[in-house]
């Protein structure tokens, strides 16, 4: 049998912002440089095909620029009309190429991230198998561990009835987070969901809010704890600071997630700055981008624990040799038909083709934005 050229027709884009029960607070709102989270910008996007395939992308945005990043591919996506869409790599660069003015990086390769998840989604789709077995899988769950129920805004009380919460739905670990003003508070916390949470894995997260000072004496109080990593103890740039804290520590340093390029991520592995890097595929411009990450994490032998989009980062998780850690957020239930099944504090890899996934009614309700392009 021969193959038969396809082409995509059409794209349509759509903004669809997401808002949350409760607005979220990480140290970032604690040291007053970011306000409380109230929603999250979602950019989706859907292929068509002359031959009639379709795939379902989307990269997001937190707080600010997901205006921007709609408008960006709205601006860019025509590049994308009449090529193969197994033609992913090729696709990709005509895409850069078609808004290179404003960069390869940040906002402008988010905005293609969209883009180029949907055609992996469609390319999938089309071999008729999961993502993962599409790219290579080297396992059919990975573990997982629940961050949601660990914010700042929540009381002790409530953090500790999210951790049983979660336990019992069969979440595989816990993260907190810390980075508080007051240290003292980041350790009373600690304190009792430790103890709440037993031989449960446990980790924390400061969102880059500490100080060089501060991470070095914090991180040696919380050895004692035996967490599985320290995450993002300083601002995400400072490689150098990272690597000393790696160096130093016992306790894993993890960090990566507000990297928004792969270039931007060799350096990070070039400095030795961490044992763990979470790299998030939306950010970084989507599943070719991440794939060639994936490949330098593994030749410096590092582990990998993507940040946030778990509908993306299970099947991704499960392409890398080395066993991984993928976030459970439930945020974005309400904009997919499908749920990430959870069994034994693992992550089902889920066997429907491609992504597994098709956007609900509330999603269509929530869309503010759409456009499509042919």
């Amino acid at each position: 049998m021969t193959y038969q050229t396809d082409s995509v027709t059409s794209l349509t884009l759509s903004a669809i912002p997401l808002p949350l029960a409760t607005p979220i607070s990480d140290a970032k709102v604690f040291t007053g440089r970011q306000k409380p989270m109230t929603e999250v910008a979602m950019l989706f996007v859907e292929i068509e095909t002359a031959q009639g395939h379709t795939g379902i992308g989307f990269s997001y945005s937190k707080r600010a620029g997901g205006p921007a990043q709609y408008a960006h591919a709205k601006e860019v996506a025509e590049a994308t009309i009449g090529e193969d869409p197994n033609d992913i790599e090729k696709i990709y660069t005509k895409l850069l190429w078609a808004g290179a003015s404003v960069g390869r990086s940040g906002l402008a390769t988010q905005a293609l991230a969209a883009i180029d998840v949907a055609l992996y989604d469609l390319k999938s789709k089309r071999a008729g198998l999961p993502l993962a077995k599409f790219l290579g899988s080297h396992r059919d769950s990975v573990r997982t561990y629940n961050t949601s129920g660990g914010f700042l805004n929540a009381s002790i009380d409530e953090v500790k009835d999210r951790a049983t919460k979660s336990i019992e739905e069969g979440i595989g670990g816990i993260k907190i987070k810390v980075g508080l003003p007051d240290s003292g508070e980041d350790i009373k916390r600690l304190d009792a969901v430790a103890e709440h949470v037993g031989n449960t894995p446990l980790m924390v997260d400061a969102n880059q809010q500490w100080d060089r000072t501060t991470a070095l004496r914090m991180g040696r109080t919380l050895e004692q704890y035996n967490l599985v990593w320290i995450e993002e103890p300083l601002d995400a740039y400072d490689f150098e600071g990272h690597a000393r804290l790696t160096s130093t520590l016992d306790t894993p340093i993890a960090t990566g997630e507000m990297l928004s390029s792969v270039a931007d991520h060799r350096r990070l592995i070039g400095s030795r700055a961490c044992d763990i890097l979470q790299p998030d595929a939306p950010r970084i411009g989507g599943i070719s981008q991440f794939l060639r990450l994936l490949a330098l994490a593994d030749e410096a032998a590092l582990d990998v624990a993507p940040h946030f989009a778990m509908e993306i980062h299970a099947h991704l998780a499960a392409c890398y040799p080395r066993e991984t850690w993928v976030e459970h957020f439930d945020w974005l239930n309400p904009l997919f038909n499908e749920r990430m099944e959870i069994a034994d504090g693992r992550m089902i890899i889920p066997n429907r083709p491609g992504l597994g996934i098709t956007l609900s009614e509330q999603a269509r309700k929530w869309t503010t934005e759409s456009v499509t392009v042919s």
